[in-house]
């Protein structure tokens, strides 16, 4: 057999199982959207949180200890990384993009105004601004956790990651509270569909972020990256860096001038 330096994965369930609990959270979410009940939503989140974990499982053993992450393979990666990102920039721009059709040319409909008419918008200097704060000192934990941890720092790494899950938890529970007091729901006109949706799906992108840093402190207190082996972590980190960018965007796109 000829050796080459690329890591062809072997044959694993998790893809079918994942794609099998989204299809369960799907129906979950609208039977319960319509007073049907949670027991599917429920299970569909089971499936795939057991999908996550198993998943993990297998890639850091290939990678820690079966070593089978080559520095061919780690480019792949890399670049498979970069490529996910692009496409969730693309994702948030349509969200942008129906913001701005809205609220540069507004309709009758809307009062020919914007906010429009009856729309009272949550404060930019309150909550929001505070959790602009927050998101942007977990960027600067979360940089300090990277140098740590080229550098050789473990305590330091360790102490840096805590400080960015927590802020990353701190920002989830400060937006539900916003959600909570907002004068307006989803279903209020182009305003609140575009307001949840985008401010929503970067909320969603903050618990997966917060989750894979989570993941990743886990694995600098088992000792799985090393000085020059840790890109685990550096797509966790570039991951969160794309986060904080379009918190960013939101914050002055939608809190600020949009309101």
């Amino acid at each position: 057999m000829v050796r080459q330096p690329f890591h062809l994965v072997e044959f694993s369930p998790w893809p079918i199982t994942g794609s099998l609990g989204a299809f369960a959270l799907t129906i979950g979410l609208t039977a319960w959207f319509h007073g049907h009940g949670t027991t599917c939503l429920v299970l569909g989140l089971l499936i795939i949180l057991l999908t996550m974990i198993q998943w993990w499982r297998d890639v850091i053993r290939e990678g820690v200890f079966l070593g089978h992450h080559t520095s061919y393979v780690t480019k792949g990666l890399r670049w498979g990384m970069i490529l996910f990102i692009a496409s969730e920039v693309l994702f948030f721009f349509a969200f942008f993009w129906a913001f701005f059709h809205s609220s540069l040319a507004p309709t009758p409909e809307l009062g020919c105004s914007w906010p429009p008419t009856g729309i009272v918008p949550i404060n930019a200097f309150s909550v929001p601004l505070l959790n602009t704060a927050v998101l942007l000192a977990s960027g600067v934990t979360v940089t300090w956790a990277h140098h740590s941890i080229m550098e050789g720092l473990r305590p330091q790494a360790i102490q840096a990651l805590m400080l960015t899950v927590l802020l990353g938890a701190y920002f989830t529970f400060l937006q539900a509270t916003e959600y909570l007091e907002a004068s307006f729901t989803i279903a209020d006109s182009v305003y609140g569909s575009t307001f949840f949706v985008a401010t929503g799906f970067h909320g969603l992108h903050v618990l997966i972020g917060s989750t894979f840093l989570a993941v990743c402190l886990i694995r600098v207190v088992s000792h799985h990256f090393s000085t020059s082996h840790h890109f685990g972590f550096e797509a966790a980190a570039w991951y969160w860096h794309f986060v904080d960018v379009v918190w960013i965007f939101l914050y002055l796109c939608i809190y600020w001038w949009g309101s």
